[in-house]
């Protein structure tokens, strides 16, 4: 017992430094200098803080970082609202329709986005939606819909009907009920939601660099990806501008942490 709990302890430990790694190599090329071509498992024995302030200053981050936050909050206000909303039915009643609509959401997860890019983008431009952050703010619901209901689904199926029919007899309506005695629980798979979808929203790329191609709208991986190119690559500044667009993520997630794994678990287990 103790030999396999010593080797589940070394295979977990292994697998956090493989986690860690990436962002040990992050930390030690953002405080290099370009011209420094040491070792990057190396940390600079110097604080360089160029990277940062070029990084800033030629991606125009101070821009991006509000076309982000534009993004995303609206992108996961109306996922959690929409999401839970029609989460709702589809947990209480398990009608024969609510059951293939469910199935009709959940078959959505194997589509690949990339896979419907070209129809998308004709789309948005007949739509008008390009170059516009509602545009975008749509693709990003109607695409992290289908997994913020299957998790929504799963933990209200372990919340206890009958508090729902003690809300009835008191006299509360459908909405009532759903407002202010299921939306109160859900605080743990809410946090799941926002961390998982609010992590692909903040760092998306490809919706991006397609739907938002004005300058001015560029989010910041697209505005991080113009650091590469076919004579220069500043590697410092993309990994300086890269950790501090990891810095407001790492807060959110601190801030929501200990929903995190409660909201994901019970949300999948019934799914």
């Amino acid at each position: 017992m103790n030999s396999k709990r010593l080797w589940l302890n070394f295979f977990s430990m292994l697998i956090c430094l493989l986690h860690i790694l990436p962002f040990y190599i992050l930390i030690t090329t953002s405080f290099k200098a370009l011209d420094d071509f040491s070792s990057k498992w190396i940390l600079p024995g110097y604080l360089y803080l160029d990277n940062f302030i070029s990084a800033w200053s030629n991606a125009k981050l101070a821009v991006a970082f509000q076309n982000n936050l534009i993004v995303t909050v609206f992108s996961i206000t109306f996922i959690v609202i929409l999401g839970s909303i029609a989460a709702y039915p589809l947990a209480r009643r398990q009608t024969k329709w609510n059951k293939f609509i469910y199935m009709l959401f959940i078959s959505a997860l194997i589509v690949p986005p990339l896979t419907s890019l070209v129809p998308l983008y004709k789309f948005m431009v007949d739509l008008g939606g390009m170059n516009q952050y509602w545009g975008i703010i749509l693709l990003h619901v109607t695409f992290h819909l289908p997994m913020t209901i299957f998790l929504y689904t799963g933990f209200i199926g372990t919340i206890p009907r009958e508090l729902d029919e003690a809300a009835m007899i008191d006299g509360a309506g459908q909405f009532e009920l759903f407002y202010r005695i299921v939306l109160p629980l859900l605080k743990p798979i809410t946090a799941t939601v926002i961390i998982l979808h609010g992590v692909s929203v903040w760092n998306d790329f490809q919706f991006s660099l397609f739907f938002l191609q004005k300058p001015e709208l560029r989010t910041i991986t697209v505005a991080l990806s113009s650091f590469f190119g076919q004579d220069s690559n500043k590697i410092g500044w993309v990994a300086a501008g890269s950790f501090m667009s990891a810095l407001p993520m790492v807060l959110v997630y601190l801030f929501l942490q200990r929903y995190f794994i409660t909201g994901l678990s019970a949300g999948a287990i019934k799914g």
